[in-house]
C-alpha cells in the first residue's frame, strides 16, 4: 500500500518494517479495547435506561492494573526495537568502506583502499525545474532524483558509510536501505547496509541545508560482485586517462570558442545554483559575477578563488572537483559572459601557474596511493634499512609523512574525528606496545576498516618515522625511537 511503509531491500529495513507493523497492531488493539469499552458503556449505561452512576473512591487493584499493563506493553515493544537499533549501529566486519561527504549541494564519495573518489551532482536539466509556474520542459521519469554519477556498491556485501559534511548539516537518506544519518561538519557518523538485490535505489538529503536542499539527490547502484569488480576496473582506467588528459592540457592551447562552450557547461552544472545563469547571483550570500571585481580584475586572483574557495563563505573550492581545463574554461566564461568582455582566454597552464604546487595534490586526489608514493620518493630517495636515525631526524621526517598521509583523518592536532578516526593524542595505540603500533600502520585494522594498510604505500623508513612522530607528538612523549630495521622485522612476521 502506498499509505504504508515499504519493506526495503535489506534485512535491517525489513526489521524496521516489522517493528512498525508490530507497534501499529498494538496501538490498534489498544484503541479497539479502549474505545470499545467506552462506546459500550455509553450505549448500555446511559441515563435513558435508568442507569445510575456508581460512587466509589480509588481502587488499588485498578491502579496496579493500569500501571502494570502499559509497562508490559512498552517492554514488549522495547525488546525488538532495542535489538534492531543495536544491529543498525554495528559496523563491524564491513567488506567495503565509503566516506560520504556532503556539501552545498552535492555529495562526495571516497572508496577506501581503492583510490577512487568523485562528486555526485543533480543531473535533472535546469529547464525542467526552473519557472515552475510557467512553461517548462517535460519532466523525466526520475525528476529531481537523477545524478551524473551513481554511488556503486556490491550486492550481498556489508558496506560501511562514514558520513560527514564540508559546511552545514545535511542528512544522507536512502529509504530502501533504512539508512538516514546526519552529516555534521567536523564529525563523522557511521551507517551500513547490506543489499540483497541488485538495482538502483534513490534517496535525498533529509536535512534542510540551504536554498538548493531539494536538488541534492542520492542514487545508489547495487551491482553483482562481477559487475562491481568490472566497475572498479573501469574507474581506475578512467582515472589513468584523466591523469593523462590533465598532463596533456598543460601543453595545449584551447581556442576561445571551445573555452566558452566548456565553461558555460561547467558553470551551469557547478556555479549557476548560487550565482544564477544570468550571473546576477543572490546577494549578499552569493554575489553577482556580472561586472564584479573578481570576474573583471586579476586573472590569478580569479583562478585562486575558484580553485581554493573563500574560507568562511559559501564559495567552496573546486580544485578537487574540476580538472585544470574545466577551471580554465569556467574562469574564461565568467570573464567574458554577461558583458564582462575582458577578452581573457585562460589555459590550463595558467591555472597551474596561479595555484602552484597545489596542482600536485589535486591530481593525487584521484589516486591516494600515488600521492603517498610520491611523498616517499621526495622524503627518502633511497632506503637504507640498516641506518640508525636520530630522534630529531625521525620526528622531522615523520611530521612530513603524517601531514600528507594521516592528517586528513586524524587531524594535525592528533585529535582525530571520532568514532571512525580515533584520536592519536593520548590514544592507547600510540601509548601502548610499539610492535602493535607498527603492525596497525603496516597492515591496517581488521576491526576498523577506516584504518587502511600503509605497508604498500610508505617505505619502512617512513613508517618508522611516522610511528616515532605519533608516539612523541602532542604531549605523548613516550621517548620511543623506531628505526627502519624494527619495521622490517615486524613486517616479516
Amino acid at each position: 500500500m502506498q499509505l504504508n511503509l515499504t519493506k526495503g531491500v535489506t534485512e535491517i529495513s525489513r526489521e524496521v518494517y516489522d517493528l512498525h507493523m508490530l507497534v501499529m497492531y498494538i496501538c490498534t488493539g489498544i484503541g479497539v479495547v479502549v474505545f470499545g469499552a467506552m462506546f459500550w458503556s455509553i450505549a448500555f449505561h446511559r441515563k435513558s435506561k435508568g442507569a445510575k452512576a456508581a460512587s466509589f473512591h480509588e481502587s488499588t487493584k485498578v491502579e496496579i492494573l493500569w500501571t502494570a499493563i502499559p509497562i508490559v506493553i512498552l517492554i514488549a515493544m522495547a525488546i525488538p526495537a532495542t535489538k534492531t537499533l543495536i544491529e543498525m549501529e554495528n559496523n563491524d566486519d564491513s567488506d567495503v568502506t565509503i566516506q560520504v561527504t556532503a556539501s552545498q549541494w552535492k555529495w562526495h564519495y571516497k572508496y577506501f583502499d581503492q583510490g577512487i573518489e568523485f562528486y555526485s551532482v543533480l543531473s535533472t536539466p535546469r529547464d525542467q525545474y526552473e519557472n515552475q509556474l510557467e512553461n517548462h520542459a517535460d519532466r523525466g521519469e526520475n525528476y529531481l532524483l537523477e545524478v551524473d554519477r551513481h554511488l556503486v556498491i556490491p550486492v550481498n556485501k556489508k558496506v560501511r558509510f562514514l558520513i560527514t559534511s564540508d559546511d552545514v548539516i545535511h542528512a544522507w537518506w536512502v529509504p530502501a536501505f533504512a539508512v538516514k544519518q546526519d552529516a555534521n561538519p567536523g564529525f563523522i557518523n557511521e551507517a551500513w547496509t547490506k543489499v540483497d538485490k541488485p538495482g538502483i535505489y534513490r534517496g535525498q538529503c533529509a536535512e534542510l541545508c540551504g536554498k538548493d536542499h531539494g536538488f541534492m539527490p542520492i542514487v545508489v547502484e547495487v551491482r553483482t560482485e562481477e559487475g562491481y569488480a568490472q566497475w572498479l576496473d573501469e574507474q581506475h582506467e578512467l582515472l589513468a586517462k584523466a591523469a593523462e588528459a590533465e598532463k596533456a592540457s598543460l601543453n595545449a592551447s584551447v581556442s576561445m570558442d571551445e573555452l566558452m562552450t566548456l565553461g558555460e557547461t561547467t558553470y551551469v552544472a557547478y556555479c549557476a545554483a548560487c550565482h544564477q545563469v544570468s550571473g546576477l547571483g543572490l546577494p549578499p550570500a552569493f554575489p553577482a559575477l556580472k561586472g564584479s571585481a573578481i570576474a573583471t580584475g586579476s586573472v590569478d586572483g580569479h583562478i585562486t578563488t575558484v580553485f581554493n574557495g573563500i574560507a568562511g563563505t559559501g564559495m567552496q573550492g573546486y580544485g578537487k572537483q574540476l580538472s585544470l581545463k574545466q577551471i580554465a574554461a569556467v574562469v574564461t566564461y565568467e570573464r567574458n559572459a554577461w558583458g564582462n568582455n575582458t577578452g581573457d582566454a585562460v589555459q590550463a597552464a595558467d591555472v597551474q601557474a596561479a595555484v602552484g604546487a597545489a596542482v600536485g595534490s589535486v591530481q593525487a586526489t584521484t589516486d591516494e596511493e600515488s600521492q603517498v608514493s610520491e611523498v616517499a620518493k621526495e622524503v627518502i630517495p633511497a632506503e637504507d634499512l640498516s641506518k640508525e636515525y636520530t630522534k630529531d631526524e625521525l620526528m622531522k621526517m615523520g611530521e612530513q609523512v603524517y601531514m600528507t598521509a594521516c592528517v586528513a583523518c586524524h587531524q594535525a592536532s592528533g585529535s582525530g574525528l571520532p568514532p571512525a578516526f580515533p584520536a592519536l593524542k593520548g590514544g592507547p595505540i600510540v601509548l601502548g606496545d610499539v610492535a602493535v603500533h607498527i603492525d596497525i600502520v603496516v597492515n591496517g585494522s581488521k576491526k576498523n576498516p577506516s584504518m587502511v594498510a600503509f605497508g604498500s604505500q610508505l617505505t619502512k623508513t617512513q613508517i618508522a618515522a611516522v610511528v616515532t612522530y605519533e608516539r612523541n607528538a602532542w604531549g605523548n612523549d613516550t621517548g620511543d625511537v623506531v628505526q627502519p630495521a624494527a619495521v622490517d622485522a615486524a613486517s616479516a612476521k
